[in-house]
């Protein structure tokens, strides 16, 4: 092979499988958008449940998960493929059970649970018998952006641990079968450094206090403020190591911040047709939207986004399956995909016009829903001051 050769063919089988979701996502759940039991905090479990029995009718139900429970175990390019394909509708990674955070969970209790963990925690996971959430998220001054803020405190007591603190933006907390908590050991082993640990749920000293009206709602469960309240777990509760959770985390941050670009593109891409086909049928000035340069040139633009998006999303993709850590490519595919899809939505509601602010169509949904994007997983400007920092010292990664 020639050195400069570069292939961009997926595998036949991930085409296959991505193929088979697209069209599983357009025939079978694009009609449940205007179910009722799509509220303004997400997709109610019983939506859930009914969306992940259809899967798994059609054979589409959680194509990443181990092999061992039912799942085709796919790579990260396997992963752009398929998750791109069930994002063409904000419920079909809700469907796949492929969306945050269960996805991301999965991946981490993958690679970092041991065997009692597997079964007890990962098992159910990976199937759908139960949803999941993480609690690292904290209100000021709290951790946030800036995770060395970490206030949540864990101390061993006996052969157990107490933790105690404040989470908020805790996705999928209400109704969740159990918590990822990261926690500040405090004395001891480990003292000052981060942990995971694992706990059931619900658990009265894990208090909900409310779920938050945010402006997304295409989570199962919403974001909610959690109370952690003397929460008393057993010493093996312990994920990983004592002291080494941001070390741990970082298995799931990257991989689940390039999974969000994927599920967001295929709402882009969505949103970018049901654009192109009014902008060829509805007519202005004698001629159709789309003969207009005003329009035609915003479609052109979407394209070349939608185009980038997916490109810095393979070539990311690529780097994780080398084994490779990937933080400047994670860090650069969330700013480019976060920044481009939202201008795929900008400009689809605008050639839309007055159909578009409606909820006749679910562009301006996507138009709501994806803002927040540039926001979780690290807002754009962190990772342009973190990639800046790389930069000026010289680093990689």
């Amino acid at each position: 092979m020639n050195e400069l050769d570069l292939n961009f063919a997926l595998p036949a089988r991930v085409n296959e499988l991505a193929d088979k979701v697209k069209a599983f996502v357009r025939d079978q759940v694009v009609p449940y958008e205007k179910d009722p039991r799509w509220t303004s905090h997400g997709p109610t479990d019983e939506l859930r449940r009914e969306l992940n029995q259809l899967a798994r009718r059609f054979g589409v139900f959680a194509p990443h998960a181990p092999r061992e429970y039912g799942g085709a175990e796919l790579s990260h390019i396997g992963r752009a493929a398929v998750f791109t394909a069930a994002g063409y509708s904000m419920l079909g990674p809700v469907a796949l059970h492929c969306a945050a955070p269960d996805e991301g969970n999965i991946h981490l209790l993958d690679v970092i649970a041991n065997p009692e963990q597997r079964e007890r925690y990962l098992k159910p996971l990976a199937t759908g018998e139960g949803r999941s959430c993480f609690c690292m998220t904290e209100p000021a001054p709290g951790a946030g952006s800036d995770p060395g803020q970490m206030q949540t405190t864990a101390r061993r007591v006996g052969n157990e641990w107490v933790i105690d603190g404040d989470k908020w933006l805790i996705t999928g907390a209400e109704g969740a079968a159990f918590a990822i908590i990261m926690a500040k050991v405090v004395g001891g082993e480990g003292d000052g450094g981060a942990t995971m640990f694992l706990a059931d749920m619900p658990n009265p000293a894990i208090r909900i206090e409310r779920t938050l009206d945010t402006m997304d709602s295409s989570f199962v469960g919403g974001h909610a403020v959690v109370k952690l309240d003397g929460l008393r777990l057993p010493a093996d509760a312990v994920l990983g190591e004592v002291g080494q959770g941001f070390r741990h985390a970082q298995v799931r941050l990257a991989p689940a911040r390039l999974t969000h670009c994927m599920r967001w593109l295929g709402s882009a891409i969505r949103a970018h047709e049901i654009a192109t086909d009014y902008a060829r049928r509805r007519t202005a000035f004698g001629k159709p939207l789309g003969a207009h340069e005003g329009v035609s040139f915003m479609l052109a633009d979407n394209a070349m986004d939608i185009h980038t998006a997916q490109l810095t999303i393979w070539h990311t993709a690529w780097v994780l399956d080398k084994g490779e850590r990937g933080s400047t490519e994670s860090s650069m595919a969330k700013v480019l995909c976060s920044e481009a899809v939202a201008r795929v939505a900008d400009r689809s509601l605008q050639i839309l016009g007055g159909l578009g602010i409606t909820r006749d169509t679910v562009v301006e949904r996507f138009y709501r829903d994806v803002r927040a994007f540039r926001v979780y997983d690290g807002p754009s400007e962190v990772h342009r001051w973190a990639l800046g920092r790389r930069i000026v010292q010289g680093s990689a990664n």
